[in-house]
C-alpha cells in the first residue's frame, strides 16, 4: 500500500507519498480501506519532530480517518467487512489503509457522506472529552472557544449551541461572518481586541464558565481573568508556549479549575471510553444536522505537503481532507 512517510523532520517538503508495508490486524483489529484522513495541528507537528507517535502506532501521521471494513479480527463480532466507519487513530491515517481497534471506530453518521466522516474523530473525541465530559459544560452556561475557525473551534461551537450555552470565539476577522453562522453569539478578533473585556462584555460581567484554550502559556493569565466563578479552563494545547507564571490568588478567587490533556496517547480504555461517549451524545446531534463537519478543501493524499503549508498558515476555516482514489 502507499502512504505518506516522514522522510526526515522538517517542512512539509519532508512529506512523501511512499510505498509502504501492509499493516498487521490483530484480533481485536479491523482493517480500513481508507477514504480520507484529515489534517491536524499534531500532524505538523510530528512532521516537525516534536511530537513522536506512541509506542506500536504506525509512523505515518493522521490522527483520524474514514473508510470502508475490509477485515475483522477473531475477536471482533459488531463489526464486518463492507461497514462503513469512521476512526479515531494513534497514528496512520494518511495512507491506504490502516490497522485499528475495533473499540476506537465509529458509524459514518447517517447523512454524511464516508469522506466527509473523517473530519470528525479526533475534534468530536478532543472537544467532548474536554469541555463537557472533564469540564462538565451545560445548557446555560458560556463557552469561550480560542482558535474558532479551527477545526477544534469550528467543531466546539456547533457542540456547545446544540447544548443550549453562549459562545464566544477568538478569530481572525476574516473568519468572523462563518463562525456568527455557526452559531457563536461574539466573535472577538485576538490581533485587535481584549478578549477578557471582551467575554465579560458578553456575560454582563460574569466571564466564561468554560475555557478551551489551544495557546498555553501566552494566554494562561488572561484565561484566568475571563472565567466565571467556579470557571474550568480546558487547556489542549500549546501553540503559545509551555511556560507561564500563575497568580494562584486570582484563580481561588473565582474558585476556578485548570485541566490539561492530550488524546493521542491516552490508554486504549480510556480513549474507548471517549469514543463510546462521542457516538452516544454526539453523534445522534451530527445525525440530526445540529453539528456538521466544516470542511475547508480537500486535497489528494500525494498532496499533503500543501495541505500541512495550508494549516500551518491558519488561513483555513475547519478541516482540510486528504482524499484517497476510494472518496
Amino acid at each position: 500500500m502507499y502512504a505518506v512517510t516522514i522522510t526526515e523532520s522538517g517542512g512539509p517538503e519532508t512529506l512523501t507519498w511512499s510505498e509502504v508495508p501492509d499493516p498487521t490486524v490483530g484480533p481485536d483489529d479491523v482493517l480500513i480501506d481508507i477514504a480520507a484522513s484529515a489534517v491536524n495541528r499534531a500532524d505538523l507537528m510530528q512532521r516537525a519532530g516534536r511530537y513522536p507517535p506512541p509506542p506500536g502506532a504506525p509512523p505515518y501521521p493522521g490522527l483520524e480517518c474514514a473508510g470502508t471494513v475490509a477485515q475483522v479480527g477473531e475477536n471482533v463480532t459488531a463489526l464486518a467487512p463492507g461497514d462503513e466507519v469512521a476512526a479515531l487513530l494513534a497514528g496512520g491515517g494518511y495512507a491506504e489503509r490502516v490497522a485499528v481497534d475495533a473499540s476506537l471506530t465509529l458509524p459514518v453518521p447517517r447523512g454524511t457522506a464516508v469522506a466527509d466522516a473523517a473530519a470528525l474523530p479526533e475534534v468530536a473525541c478532543t472537544v467532548w472529552s474536554n469541555v463537557v465530559d472533564l469540564a462538565g459544560l451545560r445548557g446555560g452556561e458560556t463557552l469561550l472557544v480560542h482558535g474558532g475557525g479551527s477545526g477544534i473551534g469550528t467543531f466546539a461551537i456547533q457542540l456547545a449551541v446544540a447544548l443550549g450555552t453562549r459562545v464566544v470565539a477568538t478569530a481572525r476577522a476574516a473568519k468572523h461572518e462563518a463562525l456568527t453562522a455557526l452559531g457563536a453569539y461574539r466573535v472577538v478578533d485576538y490581533r485587535n481586541e481584549d478578549f477578557v473585556a471582551a467575554t465579560k462584555e458578553a456575560t454582563d460581567g460574569r466571564g466564561a464558565d468554560v475555557i478551551l484554550d489551544i495557546l498555553g502559556a501566552a494566554y494562561l493569565a488572561r484565561n484566568v481573568d475571563a472565567l466565571a466563578k467556579d470557571g474550568r479552563l480546558a487547556i489542549i494545547g500549546l501553540m503559545g508556549g509551555r511556560r507561564a507564571e500563575l497568580d494562584l490568588g486570582a484563580l481561588l478567587a473565582t474558585r476556578g479549575r485548570i485541566s490539561a490533556t492530550t488524546l493521542r496517547a491516552r490508554p486504549l480504555p480510556d480513549k474507548a471510553r471517549i469514543v463510546a461517549g462521542v457516538r452516544e451524545q454526539v453523534w445522534p446531534l451530527v445525525e440530526q444536522g445540529a453539528v456538521k463537519p466544516v470542511i475547508d478543501r480537500r486535497l489528494p493524499m500525494a498532496q499533503a505537503a500543501e495541505a500541512h503549508r495550508v494549516v500551518e498558515a491558519s488561513d483555513h476555516l475547519g478541516k482540510v481532507l486528504l482524499l484517497t482514489d476510494r472518496a
